[in-house]
């Protein structure tokens, strides 16, 4: 299957500028660390040297995954699967950690139906982007078909850039769906080329019995795939309506020159996918935190990306890009507001 994004680097010609306007901050230079990175990534990805937040969006994609609902899937979740359409009902009402981490951090939620095995019908606040009632069982075949895969990843972009269209231009994103967590370890593996019981761990809270088990299935399923070892195959053979929705959400936000904010294990794999297709995705994305499940770190090493957080988190929903933000908002402000050791008339460091 062969999926095509163009993404354009950011251009590297203001960098020499933005640093100069960064250092002559009434503050030593490079004193206000991992915040200076930050400011002077986003002016690159703006092409200015005073870059703008508008309209930040948090986008949380949900899908269920046919595993679950097979009798040997059982080992993946310590969650039934409905809890996939529950929780978007949650999302709804605005009961979960998500909607309270979101509006403290002033960014809009969107929830998008990517493929949910349960019938929502028309309702305010939810995109209607449902694929199928949930993918197929890949322990009988591919979880998707290309068509299906493909289909995903389109309705991700067209959704971004619609908000881009309407001035977005800032995305955080989030997922839910249970079981995800065994496609992601399996896309990580595959992909980052790490041993699968490092990408592996206990999703909503498996106990030691139910890790082993998790384990033992998912090492059954990566011996015995044949398949091609391209992202977008093996996306559709393990991966989910959502993780392939993100997929298509990330290529086209950084395609749109958006800033990008990844959140945990699920996010990441979906972004190892996007990065596999278009490397030039990279270089839009601000990586949240890092979450305690497993395989996060793996895939946070793969893309050689450093975390602003280490919060011990592992809710996934986007709730480690709401968190983030606000560091996002303040490193653009530190960029734009705080005065120059001229401006203040304040001594710069004395070179004698």
């Amino acid at each position: 299957m062969k999926i095509a994004f163009d993404i354009e680097a950011p251009d590297p010609g203001i960098a020499a500028a933005l640093q100069a306007k960064l250092d002559g901050k009434t503050k030593p230079p490079g004193s206000l660390g991992r915040l200076e990175q930050l400011a002077l990534q986003i002016g690159l990805i703006q092409g200015s040297l005073s870059p703008t937040l508008a309209q930040p969006h948090l986008l949380v994609c949900a899908g269920d995954h046919g595993a679950l609902a097979d009798p040997r899937g059982r080992a993946l979740s310590a969650y039934p699967q409905a809890v996939t359409w529950q929780m978007v009902e949650n999302f709804l009402a605005g009961g979960a950690a998500v909607n309270v981490l979101a509006r403290e951090a002033g960014m809009s939620l969107t929830i998008a139906d990517a493929g949910v095995a349960h019938d929502f019908g028309m309702r305010a606040g939810l995109i209607d982007a449902k694929v199928g009632h949930g993918t197929a069982s890949w322990f009988d075949g591919p979880a998707m078909t290309d068509a299906q895969c493909a289909e995903a990843i389109q309705n991700g972009a067209a959704l971004v850039r619609r908000l881009r269209r309407d001035g977005c231009n800032a995305i955080g994103f989030g997922e839910m769906g249970i079981g995800n967590t065994a496609s992601a370890a399996l896309l990580t593996h595959f992909i980052g080329g790490s041993p699968l019981g490092e990408c592996v761990g206990r999703g909503t809270g498996l106990d030691d019995a139910g890790l082993a088990l998790k384990r033992k299935t998912l090492h059954r399923l990566a011996a015995d795939y044949r398949g091609d070892r391209d992202a977008a195959t093996l996306l559709a053979h393990f991966g989910g309506f959502e993780i392939a929705m993100l997929t298509g959400a990330m290529l086209a936000a950084a395609q749109s020159r958006m800033v990008l904010v990844i959140d945990g294990f699920i996010v990441t794999a979906a972004l190892l996918v996007a990065h596999a297709i278009s490397p030039g995705v990279l270089a839009y994305c601000v990586f949240s935190h890092c979450s305690q499940e497993r395989g996060h770190a793996v895939a946070l090493d793969h893309l050689q990306a450093r975390p602003l957080l280490d919060l011990d988190l592992r809710l996934g929903e986007g709730t480690g890009a709401a968190l983030a933000w606000p560091l996002v908002r303040v490193a653009v402000a530190m960029l734009n507001d705080m005065a120059s050791f001229e401006q203040a008339g304040v001594a710069t460091r004395d070179t004698r």
